[in-house]
């Protein structure tokens, strides 16, 4: 018969084995279900790409199929030739490049006066950025257009570039949680080795901050890339669309050409696929980091 020294360590390692089942279960139905959510997310865009490469006849096809039987990039070359794609394209690029160089150089700027720097009122003006944020953009939409068109600027790139580089209440409040996390005392070693506040900000915060700065050109980039509200209301020169509404255009002078239009969305997909792929290490430690490694 055995005795309780033995019975004891079996029934441990027994219940340890119970415990590690258990909780491979768990992990096994939690990977099920975030795959089964992220094939449902996915499907989607696997049917945009290869519906960009399908002929009409395979578009239409009954019953239909997920890949097409005639791989064609006509489709690609139909989406640049029946609307000025490329102008579009540049005016994208060059509006996204406008915002993401405005709101690196001032949000970080305004984050660190309000994390860093000691004066009367900064709570106050905190809580009033914060407050900004719980505004909806629909709200601000017709008075921010009077006012622009007032000034008469309307019609130009101005409403659209501006503001990012008078600063972005989101971006603010992010980079000022990042900064509140960088310890006090490297800013005060700075200053004692003779640097200026600006020095301080330029030498010591930014380089820490860099994780949190490509998080923000990331946010700003596929922002605008993608924004479609404000160049509708604010442009209206044709040759200063942007990607977004030219494909609106599209869409509504050629009808549903579903080849084309699937071939000219996965071009105005891809660049932003191809900035958060690249930036997406900096992106996770922007969002999951402190301000030190």
């Amino acid at each position: 018969m055995a005795s309780a020294d033995t019975l004891l360590p079996r029934r441990v390692a027994g219940r340890r084995r119970d415990v590690r089942r258990r909780a491979a279960g768990r992990a096994a139905r939690g990977y099920t279900g975030l795959a089964v959510m992220c094939a449902g997310f996915l499907l989607p865009f696997v049917i945009m790409v290869a519906t960009s490469f399908k002929t009409p006849e395979d578009i239409f096809a009954f019953p239909p199929k997920l890949l097409p039987q005639e791989w064609t990039f006509g489709n690609y070359a139909q989406a640049t030739e029946v609307m000025p794609f490329w102008r579009y394209l540049g005016n994208t690029i060059v509006l996204s490049i406008l915002t993401v160089t405005g709101s690196v150089l001032s949000s970080p700027l305004v984050a660190y006066a309000l994390a860093k720097v000691r004066w009367r009122g900064r709570g106050v003006v905190f809580f009033l950025v914060v407050a900004t944020m719980m505004l909806p953009p629909q709200v601000t939409l017709i008075p921010l257009y009077l006012m622009w068109n007032k000034v008469g600027l309307a019609g130009t790139y101005l409403p659209l570039v501006l503001p990012a580089f008078l600063g972005t209440p989101f971006y603010i409040f992010l980079l000022r949680q990042f900064l509140v996390n960088v310890p006090d005392e490297l800013l005060e070693a700075a200053r004692i080795d003779g640097a200026s506040e600006f020095g301080v900000y330029w030498r010591v915060v930014l380089p820490l901050t860099r994780p949190a700065l490509i998080t923000v050109a990331v946010f700003q980039f596929v922002a605008t890339w993608t924004d479609f509200l404000s160049p509708l209301i604010y442009l209206n020169d044709s040759s200063q669309y942007t990607l977004s509404v030219g494909l609106y255009n599209f869409f509504s002078e050629h009808g549903v050409a579903w080849g084309p239009l699937m071939a000219a969305c996965m071009m105005f997909a891809a660049p932003a696929l191809v900035i958060f792929v690249l930036g997406q290490r900096y992106f996770v430690d922007g969002i999951a980091t402190s301000g030190l490694k």
